[in-house]
């Protein structure tokens, strides 16, 4: 199968699979517990962290703290440049029976920035606090699940941003 077509192909099974999701999620207190987890994907919940590291962690938890500005700083960096070069439109925008169910903080829809940083920072603190997995890695499960449900991004983008946080998360803990 040539390569463009095989393209067309993921893109049409991302499209059907963001559309199952964002139909399946659509009762309304779901959407309300969404668009909440989708909220706190926005930076509330790290900045929380990062000053509850910075101010009661001593110097090991403000070490910490340091390390998940600078990485969230570059992911910012990195995630904004990948978005503008791809450019790609959010679901909302190109397929007629998805609706934007809560609000985009930017224009374009890969990769997902709410994923890559929740994969960053769970990966990070993971690491330093491995009994707070537990409570890490179903967030950052909901916060992709409430990006895809709420109609602003495709299945992939939340993939692409998980890879990401990922690598970047590994990247920086590999120079401890």
């Amino acid at each position: 199968m040539p390569i463009s077509a095989q393209r067309t192909l993921w893109a049409e099974r991302d499209r059907r699979w963001a559309q199952g999701i964002h139909c399946a999620a659509q009762h309304r207190a779901l959407v309300g517990l969404l668009r909440a987890v989708s909220w706190l994907g926005d930076g509330a919940l790290w900045y929380l962290v990062i000053i509850a590291l910075a101010l009661a962690g001593g110097t090991h938890g403000r070490a910490i703290a340091a390390q998940m500005v600078l990485l969230g700083a570059a992911n910012l960096t990195l995630y904004m440049w990948v978005k503008e070069r791809i450019g790609r439109p959010r679901p909302f925008v190109t397929c007629a029976d998805i609706r934007a169910c809560g609000r985009a903080l930017d224009q374009f829809s890969f990769p997902s920035g709410h994923v890559l940083h929740a994969t960053a920072f769970s990966n990070v603190l993971g690491f330093y606090y491995p009994a707070a997995l537990w409570a890490l890695v179903p967030a950052a499960v909901l916060i992709a699940l409430s990006r895809v449900a709420l109609g602003l991004h495709y299945p992939s983008d939340v993939a692409a941003g998980a890879a990401i946080g990922s690598v970047t998360a590994s990247l920086l803990l590999s120079l401890n």
